[in-house]
């Protein structure tokens, strides 16, 4: 019988902060946090310095998994066009399954309309990277305008993901007809 040791309390805030302000957004309450992940408010504050750094921090180490969940592998053998696809067909799954509230990292923008908050910072670069991911592969890919495409590519996901987010809309069926027409449109193959 092997026990599994408990999370100290630094991973324990980390998750827990991923978990609420994700369903609850970033306004949640530091006694939320704490209560919820077992840690007391001053051990909080010897392990981060504010709400803002835990949050940052918990937004990061989230980063890859979110990437991971959305990108094919870098050696994915697929076309450029395919691998654009991919992604929407990902988000189509998310946005499917329950307690889906929409991208984390635009949430995370929007809530806190303040572009040098830490959290927003590390939202921003995470947006940035998918955006340069649909740039890459609308170069390869023989897109006439890639940046354009690249833009227009994550103003569909994000405009389809909050949409989906608020319960507006089922993106099944609706997302990778909508990205092949502006794949068309931009001649990428």
């Amino acid at each position: 019988m092997t026990t599994e040791a408990r999370p100290g309390p630094r991973e324990r805030l980390l998750e827990t902060a991923a978990v609420l302000s994700y369903q609850q957004g970033v306004g949640v309450g530091i006694e939320a946090l704490c209560r919820t992940a077992g840690v007391s408010k001053r051990s909080m504050y010897q392990l981060f310095d504010s709400k803002d750094e835990l949050l940052a921090t918990s937004l990061e180490r989230g980063a890859s998994a979110f990437a991971a969940s959305l990108l094919p592998a870098a050696d994915d053998a697929r076309g450029h066009r395919e691998r654009v696809l991919h992604v929407f067909e990902r988000l189509e799954a998310q946005a499917g399954a329950p307690g889906f509230r929409g991208c984390r990292y635009l949430a995370v923008q929007i809530e806190l309309k303040n572009p040098d908050h830490p959290a927003s910072r590390v939202a921003r670069q995470v947006k940035e990277g998918l955006a340069e991911f649909f740039r890459a592969e609308a170069v390869a890919g023989g897109a006439g305008s890639p940046d354009l495409l690249a833009r227009q590519l994550i103003l569909v996901f994000d405009g389809g993901s909050a949409r989906a987010g608020i319960g507006a809309d089922h993106l099944a069926g609706l997302m990778t007809p909508t990205v092949r027409t502006l794949l068309d449109a931009a001649g990428m193959h």
